[in-house]
């Protein structure tokens, strides 16, 4: 008995439904980018989901809708969780899968109007046309395909959409995290970088308040009685600089640094804004330990120095499951004629919480673009259906484990 014939790879048989969905995708990234959809603008963002959430909803998800409590008074767009069932349960192999993109942009209200969507040759351009309405689309374009074609072996897809990534996910983090908790894989709906590599890594980022205190004193009578804040911020702004270097793919940064009020005092409180950017947690916790040992040891006697943790957004780590994950869509990829690279970024976004969450996680997976957040904002329109395939493709290729 001959064995039966192996599947051809999913990829070169979708690009052809890819190519066939070209049209549409240009009509459709022309309606989201002509949405004026900035983090602020809780109302264009909102109008952003609505759009999604209908073409979530056609393909079959069932969509909740979040809206978010006032963040520092200031109300963001809704979040959208579309969920779908496959044919396959987790007891008999079926895996979860969540996509994820955002709907904002860091273009203030008007840019739609004063920079239209446009395409000339292959180039797409428009605010928001790469980051992330082009990747977000791909996505919705990717489960399109899936859905005709009766791909369906998985246990559950999750499809992630929210309003504030541009500006760090202050409303949407906790949702982020509670969705991705017990999936299996997670995939992020940026665009590819320019040269069209996936991203395998994002640095995580934690940032950090020092204050310093002092005592005030005349500075041109009694300066001796003073413990001079600004003077301990200084050597202690040096002491942290210096820690660059010490660790492979670790940077800290001191961003800000305020004191005093006026010439003729001594200073007595200074304050230091400090950003470590690292691509591993063990990372982020070694330079938070030579902060807070730097900080318990001032330069200058009577000054004392504190400490606040204020944020961390954990990285995203290279870990042999996102390479098995990146494995399969590279194999996917040159069966339609592209090389896929792997590189790593200083840049987080919503796949950091997700992976934080103990989700393996590639990003990059949307089409090929670049100049995010300036306004030469472009998207080459030719990667999109081979982008598409190879996503509709890794999704199929994940959801199985029977086929690992």
């Amino acid at each position: 008995m001959s064995a039966p014939a192996r599947r051809r790879e999913p990829a070169a048989e979708l690009l052809g439904a890819a190519r066939a969905h070209r049209a549409r995708y240009l009509r459709d990234l022309e309606a989201l980018v002509s949405i004026d959809s900035g983090s602020y603008n809780a109302e264009g963002v909102d109008e952003v989901a609505d759009w999604v959430q209908r073409r979530l909803e056609d393909l079959g998800f069932g969509v909740e809708r979040v809206r978010f409590a006032p963040v520092d008074g200031r109300r963001s767009g809704d979040a959208l969780v579309g969920r779908k069932r496959g044919r396959l349960p987790e007891a008999e192999g079926g895996r979860r899968i969540v996509l994820a993109g955002h709907m904002d942009t860091v273009f203030e209200d008007g840019t739609a109007a004063a920079r239209p969507f446009r395409v000339d040759g292959s180039i797409a351009s428009g605010p928001g046309v790469s980051d992330d309405k082009g990747g977000l689309l791909a996505g919705l374009t990717a489960l399109g395909l899936l859905e005709e074609h009766g791909e369906d072996a998985y246990d559950e897809l999750v499809f992630l959409a929210t309003p504030d990534e541009e500006i760090g996910s202050p409303a949407s983090r906790d949702l982020i995290e509670r969705t991705a908790r017990g999936a299996h894989y997670g995939l992020g709906l940026e665009c590819a970088r320019e040269n069209g590599d996936l991203v395998i890594a994002r640095k995580g980022v934690a940032d950090f308040l020092l204050t310093v205190t002092g005592r005030a004193a005349h500075a041109g009578i009694e300066p001796e009685r003073g413990a001079n804040a600004a003077l301990a911020a200084a050597h202690l702004t040096v002491s942290l600089q210096a820690l660059n270097g010490r660790w492979d793919d670790v940077t800290v940064n001191v961003g800000v640094v305020r004191a005093g009020t006026r010439a003729n005092i001594v200073c007595p409180e200074a304050e230091l804004r400090v950003e470590v950017r690292a691509a591993t947690t063990d990372g982020v916790r070694s330079a938070e330990r030579a902060i807070r040992e730097a900080a318990d040891h001032p330069a200058v006697p009577g000054t004392g120095v504190t400490v606040e943790r204020l944020d961390l957004c954990p990285p995203m780590e290279d870990t042999p499951a996102s390479r098995r994950m990146f494995d399969k869509a590279r194999r996917a990829a040159r069966s339609v004629g592209v090389e896929l690279g792997a590189t790593a970024t200083g840049g987080v976004g919503d796949a950091n919480l997700i992976a934080g969450a103990g989700v393996p996680v590639l990003d990059g997976l949307g089409p090929v673009g670049g100049a995010d957040h300036t306004p030469g904002e472009w998207l080459d329109v030719s990667s999109v259906p081979h982008r598409v395939a190879v996503l509709a493709a890794l999704v199929v290729s994940l959801g199985d484990a029977t086929h690992d």
